[in-house]
């Protein structure tokens, strides 16, 4: 027995069979339960929550616009409550970049959808607004799974109903069978009218299975169907490589992600102490020069109090001999 390749899940890198993981961004169904994707409040964009037990509802990108900006407001196009800078939302500022100014929906009659001058790229032949577009594509989805379900029902039950129809029935009326004095006589075969020679050759030719141009031709099939067998193999087994390198360079990537956001943190708190350090150094050093200055300032008075006194005993000294 082969041994079946596993694959890390992109979250808890558990090991997991390729069919078991999800196509975009290969989780495993307990990651994909504890997760959900939930709708932005204010974007309306889906997303998968990244932390177990998470509330919020609000996307990585909406939330650093609402750190940077603060709370957004209405879009004045499509009314969604994502206009971060100006009056209009990132999307509808792109959208008429690109396409130039809006047009009215054909479903929810806004001025808020964009004209791409492409056939292709309605909605069932529709202009239609990006949210009535995720509408429609939701309703399309959820029709298309109830007609699988009612098929699979539908095929069900025909299953139940062939198997109560499937039991034995009485004998008891006889069959019909034809009247062999009203069958005509049978004509003569062809080939017992063909009497030359190369007749019965290339009819026998044409009939036997076993000649030795089909034998030919079908060892020449069947090898080539196993070398088509064999390159699909192959093709298979490189789409599993690829996808086992993909799944462990996204692990790589992770953790190096999570080193570096913490080699980050701690350099940020290295330099947070350093500052508080070197303010707190800055603060005494200012309390000293004030306390120096201060200190001056009380000795200078001190020498001027004193100058003054020295001054007035001289000149009561110098006076007293001339009173005599």
């Amino acid at each position: 027995m082969s041994a079946t390749a596993l694959f890390a899940c992109s979250r808890c890198f558990a090991r997991y069979p390729f069919e078991d993981l999800s196509a975009g961004q290969q989780l495993c169904k307990e990651c994909r339960g504890t997760y959900p994707v939930v709708k932005c409040t204010y974007c309306r964009s889906e997303f998968q929550q990244t932390s177990k037990g998470s509330t919020s509802t609000i996307c990585k990108k909406c939330e650093q616009n609402v750190k940077a900006y603060g709370k957004p407001t209405a879009c004045e196009y499509c009314n969604i409550i994502a206009a971060f800078i100006g009056n209009k939302c990132q999307r509808c500022t792109n959208s008429e970049i690109k396409y130039g100014p809006p047009v009215n929906c054909e479903q929810c009659k806004q001025k808020c959808a964009f004209d791409r001058h492409d056939d292709d790229k309605k909605v069932d032949g529709k202009l239609l607004c990006w949210l009535c577009t995720l509408s429609f594509k939701r309703a399309l989805a959820k029709t298309k799974q109830g007609d699988a379900d009612r098929r699979a029902h539908m095929k069900i039950s025909h299953l139940h109903k062939n198997k109560k129809e499937g039991k034995p029935r009485s004998h008891s009326k006889r069959p019909n069978r034809p009247d062999v004095t009203k069958i005509p006589p049978p004509e003569e075969p062809q080939n017992k009218i063909a009497r030359n020679n190369s007749a019965p050759v290339i009819v026998r030719g044409e009939m036997d299975p076993h000649s030795s141009d089909n034998v030919v031709a079908m060892t020449n099939l069947k090898e080539q169907i196993a070398s088509l067998t064999k390159q699909v193999n192959q093709k298979n087994q490189e789409l599993l490589n690829k996808d086992k390198t993909i799944t462990e360079l996204k692990a790589n990537n992770f953790t190096t992600e999570n080193e570096l956001r913490q080699k980050l943190k701690g350099q940020q708190k290295e330099h947070d102490d350093k500052v508080e350090g070197m303010n707190k150094r800055i603060q005494g050093l200012l309390k000293e020069i004030a306390s120096l200055s201060k200190t001056a300032k009380k000795g200078r008075a001190s020498a001027t109090a004193n100058a003054s006194i020295s001054g007035d005993n001289n000149s009561s000294g110098t006076d007293s001999p001339n009173l005599q």
